[in-house]
């Protein structure tokens, strides 16, 4: 047998957490898929609680702006499905497309008519949700889409251990 094809044989490094394998992620029927307003869910990747960061997918079967928001870290978006925009740039991202958005931006999502819409969001600090002028209207971040997850996971008869998997 090839070196190449041998698996690494070192220890990992003390204290390391355990990565987490979500098969199936996108699979639209399953309970993890967490309703956020009416058309729209999430889905959990990651709660990274010791970083402050989260990672979800984002699913959207309404069409129009779906929230202003101004982020207080770093984006990473990655459209899967469908396609979106935001109101204060020109570009509309489709699937394929990546998407980096930097803190302190304020921007308005909106998505497009036609087929359902799926990104992947990487989530650094939170976002506050304002009104056209800047006014808070509402937060979010690490710890509120845990809450939500976890009430779901509640109500919806999840096993809440799915959703502390998830937990870093």
């Amino acid at each position: 047998m090839s070196e190449d094809v041998v698996p690494y044989q070192r220890p990992q490094p003390f204290g390391m957490i355990p990565e987490i394998f979500s098969a199936g992620a996108l699979a639209l029927d399953e309970g993890l898929w967490i309703p956020q307003a009416e058309g729209v869910w999430f889905r959990p990747l990651v709660f990274g609680v010791s970083g402050g960061y989260y990672v979800n997918l984002l699913r959207v079967r309404a069409t129009g702006v779906l929230s202003r928001h101004r982020h207080s870290g770093a984006v990473h978006a990655f459209t899967l499905r469908g396609s979106w925009r935001y109101l204060e740039h020109n570009w509309t991202a489709r699937a394929g497309d990546y998407v980096f958005e930097p803190p302190g931006e304020t921007h308005t999502l909106v998505v497009l008519p036609g087929e359902e819409m799926v990104a992947l969001f990487h989530v650094t600090g939170g976002y506050t949700y304002v009104d056209p002028m800047g006014a808070a209207t509402g937060y979010e971040d690490v710890f509120t889409k845990l809450d939500r997850a976890r009430q779901h996971a509640h109500a919806a008869g999840v096993d809440r251990a799915e959703i502390e998997a998830l937990i870093r």
